[in-house]
């Protein structure tokens, strides 16, 4: 079984205010991190870049130039992927998610799902709002038994994300995709210490919380 994987690392960052992707952590960058996370699982690692990056690779066998949306950095991973069984596509902006989140996703995979995502339980009561002038107006309170929050990495059989890819559809994740064109995506427990960088401040966060491994 050969599994490869994409590690997406081509945003701006524009809330966190430069690359965040590239930010050091720990004497690392934040995605050198999530590249050798994904080593864990993967024969080859293919980590999508901005134009003009100018790095080492990051510890990747290969490193190609993504696209404007997430979608299209992901179509520019899966053409440098070879042709694996089973790929991997993960955030590089996730640089806690560990060996065993890698493995979860892949085993499920193999076991006979579509794709395969972690995923956590909402706790807080969710409302649906709607814009009245200046005010927030709660239109209704959704059933959160229904609803969980996903992260990445997201494992997939490789011939269907690249169906799921044709056509050049864009979307928030590659499980939508996948979803949108019948698939079974199955859900395996995330990580509530996963946490996605988007500001300094998750930056910081993420800096203790590896303190505290």
């Amino acid at each position: 079984m050969e599994v490869a994987a994409i590690v997406v690392a081509a945003g701006r960052g524009v809330r966190f205010g430069g690359p965040k992707q590239f930010a050091d952590l720990g004497g690392n960058t934040v995605s050198a991190v999530s590249v050798r996370a994904a080593r864990s699982v993967a024969s080859r690692v293919v980590l999508v870049v901005p134009e003009g990056y100018a790095g080492d690779g990051e510890g990747a066998d290969v490193v190609v130039t993504g696209a404007d949306t997430r979608a299209g950095s992901v179509r520019a991973g899966l053409a440098s992927c070879g042709s694996p069984d089973v790929v991997v596509v993960h955030d590089a902006a996730r640089p806690l998610a560990d060996s065993g989140l890698f493995h979860a996703v892949v085993d499920a995979v193999v076991a006979g799902a579509d794709g395969a995502i972690p995923a956590l339980t909402v706790t807080d009561t969710v409302k649906r709002v709607m814009t009245d002038g200046d005010d927030v107006v709660i239109v209704a309170t959704v059933a959160r038994e229904e609803l969980m929050t996903v992260q990445t990495p997201q494992a997939f059989r490789f011939d269907v994300l690249v169906a799921a890819h044709d056509g050049d559809p864009e979307a928030s994740d590659d499980a939508a995709l996948v979803e949108a064109a019948g698939g079974r995506v199955v859900a395996v427990s995330g990580d509530p210490r996963n946490v996605k960088i988007t500001d300094p401040g998750d930056l910081e966060l993420v800096g203790r919380l590896r303190e505290g491994e």
